[in-house]
């Protein structure tokens, strides 16, 4: 069984990187194996409750308002809108709802009107998760205690190529996010994005970042960049599919009890490649229609994707216990 590691150095990350596809894929599924049913896998829906108006200015994003990318800027969504999405996500096989906000950082009033969304969609027996910007540790704990389960914050990438995607706001600042979560409870989801223009060393510290914090992300969620005309990168060069599966594996490989996550880009990818995420230890994708503001495969394409592949859809219960067990060893490892 793979160990728990945080002192992950750059030459060893980057080595395996440089793996040969097939062996590192051998790698990461055994890995996989260790760890969790090989043909399960987690199934998240995301929903966008306020859209728009941004003031940062990552350069990926659509919803930035220093961006003219056609997208109309929407309130913060009424709970029972809210209520009614997660039952449709929850009726067509979801067992996770994340919900998410345009905000550089919640108010406190946002806070409040958040708290309502979580318990009504914990009422419906369905894990929680939110992505609402930085976070104090009051506001992490306001969060925990309204039943919050997953708090997302994505580093998106390396510490050093940071700066070159995003200026309004430091990667201490998303580390110091982390850290508030952590200290209320709460379990963390944190990934970032392949395709920023981003050389394979980044992907390696990206990566390494994540492995060597005090306890693993109990989600990493992968995503591929979805290029919006009118953003910076919206004519940035594609990433070869080989290179995003190696991405998958590595991330698998250094953090063996995390649910790995398949997540934005599935659109341009074939159900090939989609497959090949999978055996490379991804167990976890985002489904339904819709991400935040862009597409994502129909439920009905990824319905005939799971079952071409034997793949079945995880229990709220089956995801509960694979992640209460992996943050107590973690803790463990990281305290040794």
């Amino acid at each position: 069984m793979a160990e728990l590691r945080h002192d992950w150095r750059a030459d060893e990350v980057r080595a395996l990187f440089d793996l040969p596809f097939n062996d590192l894929l051998f790698r990461a599924q055994s890995v996989h194996r260790a760890h969790f049913d090989p043909n399960e896998v987690q199934l998240s829906t995301l929903l966008n409750i306020k859209t728009g108006a941004c003031p940062e200015d990552c350069s990926y994003c659509p919803q930035s308002v220093r961006y003219n990318t056609g997208l109309d800027a929407e309130p913060l969504m009424q709970v029972e809108q809210v209520r009614e999405a997660a039952e449709r996500a929850k009726q067509a096989g979801a067992t996770r709802f994340c919900m998410g906000a345009a905000w550089r950082s919640p108010k406190d009033r946002d806070i409040v009107a958040v708290a309502k969304m979580i318990k009504a969609v914990r009422d419906l027996g369905m894990e929680t998760c939110m992505t609402l910007g930085m976070l104090t540790e009051q506001q992490a704990q306001q969060l925990r205690d309204a039943g919050l389960d997953y708090y997302n914050h994505n580093v998106d990438t390396s510490p050093e190529y940071y700066e070159k995607i995003i200026t309004t706001r430091t990667y201490q600042d998303r580390l110091d996010t982390l850290d508030s979560v952590r200290k209320a409870g709460m379990k963390v989801c944190c990934g970032g994005i392949v395709g920023l223009g981003e050389e394979v060393g980044d992907r390696a510290e990206m990566l390494r970042t994540l492995a060597n914090l005090p306890t693993h992300p109990e989600s990493v969620p992968i995503n591929q960049l979805v290029k919006v005309e009118g953003t910076p990168l919206d004519q940035v060069d594609d990433v070869a599919a080989v290179d995003f599966v190696r991405t998958i594996a590595v991330a698998r490989i250094l953090m063996p009890k995390s649910m790995v996550r398949l997540s934005a880009g599935r659109t341009s990818m074939s159900p090939a490649v989609q497959a090949l995420c999978f055996f490379a230890g991804a167990n976890s994708m985002f489904y339904g229609e819709k991400l935040l503001t862009t597409g994502n495969p129909e439920h009905e394409a990824d319905q005939r994707l799971m079952a071409d592949l034997g793949i079945r859809a995880m229990a709220v219960e089956a995801a509960t216990e694979c992640q209460s067990q992996p943050a107590a060893a973690d803790g463990d490892a990281a305290a040794a």
